[in-house]
């Protein structure tokens, strides 16, 4: 697949992703790309943000190619389950929390944890960094396995964020391409 195929969602977490990061910049690069917009970036709330991706996945009009950071990992993971999978024909994942070691506004309060660990009815791919403060490399094959998702181990990336020194992000552009074409 190429990115004028399909339709790229793009997922931000916790906060959304600011101006220069991977995401914001994918966003403006990528003509079939859009960010599925939040009600509230700040304090989220699990149900709220589920609701919104299926909307936006039932509101494309090419397959779609979930593209998420963070907690965006997790709002797929939980959304899974009610999304129309028949719609989408793959998620490109980044820097996942471990929010069931974490004791952080979305954890508890926003409903976010526990994090599933059932199969992805759609092919996934999880990039993860050995460092990442959120989450161990330990934890990211984890999920990898209880997804049924495929991992690659990024280094030592921190966070994979614009604070981590990943604002374009190229490796990662190319990556997504590797992903699209196994699609």
């Amino acid at each position: 697949m190429k990115t004028s195929e399909v339709d790229l969602l793009i997922m931000p977490g916790w906060e959304n992703s600011g101006p220069d990061h991977w995401q914001s910049r994918w966003e403006r690069q990528l003509k079939t790309a859009r960010r599925v917009e939040q009600a509230d970036w700040d304090r989220p709330i699990k149900d709220e943000w589920v609701a919104r991706l299926a909307v936006e996945v039932d509101a494309a009009t090419r397959p779609v190619v979930l593209i998420a950071h963070s907690l965006g990992v997790t709002a797929i993971a939980h959304a899974a389950g009610v999304m129309n999978a028949d719609r989408i024909a793959g998620a490109f994942l980044v820097a996942a929390p471990d929010l069931d070691a974490l004791d952080i506004w979305p954890s508890r309060e926003g409903g976010f944890a526990p994090v599933p660990l059932a199969p992805l009815p759609f092919p996934a791919l999880l990039v993860a960094s050995a460092d990442d403060p959120y989450c161990t490399i330990a934890r990211s094959r984890a999920f990898t396995d209880a997804w049924g998702a495929t991992l690659i181990e990024a280094g030592p990336a921190g966070h994979i964020n614009s604070e981590s020194g990943h604002g374009p992000w190229p490796e990662g552009l190319m990556q997504l391409g590797w992903f699209l074409k196994r699609l």
